[in-house]
């Protein structure tokens, strides 16, 4: 240990820092319970435990949140689940009561404008759109790249479990009213079969009341915008890009939980992307990931990062499963950009 030291003292002092911002990371505003697995707990996950503990495992648009979940390719329609099992005062299923105060910043912004209690788990699906309103508002989409006009073009890599989640992505009509949003869904776990299919989501995700307007078609389909519209492409994207663009160039590239420097197939994607000039936001489970992330991005560009890595205020607020790092590991942790 001694003899290595200076091979691997700036690691430890860089993860001893991390390591004493777990305080920052686990404060949210909710109240659902989230409980250790008891010894003799026969569920195969705590996020299998979680979810059964607020009555929603392997229900609804919450089924593939957990291992227990369907694979992408066994799903026959992308668009089936669309039910929260919830009742409607615990999920945003019809149009917000209030204007949209700009910008939200926070999980307790979102759920006060939403009038959600913080009891309700949404936050645990709804982490996927949040980030992606909050990373256009880091690009400053709104104002410089994006022309102000009804359409906004977004380019999202390496969708996994968000493809059986797509229903959740009608909350940014909320988010952004009035404009059509398209979202071009590229990556590897796109099933070959779905390669080019298009899929509208023209509503919220239903409640389970029965008498709820979002069973009805005024409740179902008054949203500010026409529809969050998605496109499936299989493959690595900058072997997509150029058929891609074909239509329109986006106004963001987004990669979620990307692994930048855990998969080398990043490296000719990020020099394609700084071909292009586009804005291009990352995220990833923590921050040591994203700090490598960073030094793999920076040796390719040659330059700083446009938007430098900071906490991600609508991180997902449940920990992951099986964590091979000592460091707390959250969906859409940290966000870096070039």
């Amino acid at each position: 240990m001694t003899v290595h030291w200076r091979l691997h003292k700036e690691e430890c002092a860089r993860l001893a820092e991390q390591m004493s911002h777990i305080d920052v990371l686990n404060q949210f505003p909710f109240t659902f319970p989230v409980q250790p697995l008891a010894q003799n707990d026969t569920f195969p996950s705590p996020r299998c435990f979680f979810l059964e503990s607020v009555k929603l495992h392997r229900k609804g648009v919450w089924k593939s949140e957990c291992i227990c979940g369907p694979e992408v390719t066994s799903v026959k329609d992308l668009r089936i689940a669309t039910e929260w099992n919830m009742g409607s005062f615990l999920c945003p299923c019809t149009e917000p009561e209030n204007p949209l105060p700009i910008p939200l910043t926070s999980w307790e912004d979102y759920y006060k404008w939403r009038l959600l209690p913080f009891e309700s788990p949404v936050a645990v699906l709804l982490h996927w759109p949040l980030t992606l309103y909050h990373c256009l508002q880091l690009s400053h989409v709104q104002t410089s790249g994006y022309d102000g006009q009804d359409t906004l073009c977004i380019h999202y890599l390496g969708p996994e479990k968000e493809l059986l989640q797509l229903s959740v992505f009608g909350e940014l009509c909320a988010l952004f009213p009035g404009v059509r949003l398209y979202i071009e869904l590229v990556g590897p776990a796109v099933p070959k079969s779905r390669d080019g299919e298009v899929i509208n989501v023209s509503s919220y995700a239903h409640c389970s009341d029965e008498s709820c307007c979002c069973k009805s078609s005024i409740g179902s389909k008054d949203l500010s915008c026409s529809a969050v519209t998605f496109r499936l492409r299989k493959g690595l994207y900058h072997k997509r890009y150029n058929d891609i663009v074909k239509d329109a160039k986006p106004h963001l590239i987004l990669a979620p939980n990307a692994g930048v420097a855990a998969y080398p197939t990043w490296m000719p994607t990020i020099e394609m992307i700084k071909e292009t000039g586009i804005p291009a936001i990352f995220t990833d489970f923590c921050e040591e990931a994203a700090h490598l992330a960073i030094s793999c991005i920076t040796s390719i560009t040659g330059q700083p990062l446009r938007v430098p890595i900071q906490l991600n205020p609508f991180r997902q607020p449940i920990a992951m499963d099986n964590n091979a790092l000592c460091l707390p590991c959250y969906s859409n942790c940290f966000v870096f950009g070039m």
